[in-house]
């Protein structure tokens, strides 16, 4: 190994590189960024009848599917949990159940009883569409009616007791400001977006021809 070789000095010399070439990048970054701002996305114009037209031709995109809004009751079972354990926690459930089903406060049950940190909201879970709660769970509360309370459910989360408080059923959603908004911006990405790309096919071509030309 030569007496001059020095490892420290090779690694600072290293970074150091590192630096200039990060710094050359972002200033490269920058000025893609500045240009994309200031060139490219002002000539994108969007009109009303742009927007229009995009929500006429993919009504798809603005359905709002069928949903249900529940409230539930949770008593936890671990999954390592003995008989004995999950034998008092079935117990517990089937006692709520009893109350629940006597005319009891469902909301105040589940405020005082439920494992679940919606409780806070007196169990409520808001309104939520097919495929987003596990199976067991959404099975028996899509086979309620508005008013009814289910039976005793169970989940790989415990026991649960459902009371079903309204079905919503698919409808298309307004183009209102809000809609018009979010519609706009994203159009106008997407025609940016084209944009950069046919400016970058066009750099290539140039970039080919100044090339066979040398």
């Amino acid at each position: 190994m030569s007496k001059d070789f020095n490892p420290q000095a090779e690694v600072i010399e290293g970074i150091e590189r590192l630096e200039v070439e990060l710094k050359e990048l972002i200033r490269r970054n920058l000025v893609i960024e500045n240009y994309i701002e200031q060139v490219v996305a002002p000539k994108q114009q969007l009109t009303d009848a742009d927007v229009q037209q995009f929500y006429d031709k993919n009504p798809d995109k603005f359905t709002q599917p069928e949903q249900v809004r529940a409230s539930h009751i949770l008593v936890t079972v671990d999954a390592k949990a003995s008989e004995g354990e999950r034998a008092k926690a079935k117990q517990k459930i089937e006692g709520l159940l009893q109350q629940a089903r006597s005319g009891a406060d469902f909301a105040k049950l589940a405020q005082e009883q439920s494992a679940c940190p919606s409780s806070k909201q007196g169990g409520d879970l808001g309104y939520f569409g097919k495929g987003q709660m596990v199976k067991p769970f959404e099975d028996a509360a899509w086979a309620l009616k508005p008013g009814e309370i289910s039976g005793v459910v169970e989940t790989q989360f415990g026991y649960h007791i459902i009371k079903l408080s309204e079905k919503r059923p698919a409808s298309k959603l307004p183009l209102d400001a809000e809609m018009k908004a979010r519609v706009s911006d994203s159009l106008k990405r997407a025609k940016v977006s084209e944009a950069v790309t046919a400016v970058l096919e066009d750099a290539k071509k140039k970039a080919k021809i100044e090339i066979y030309l040398k």
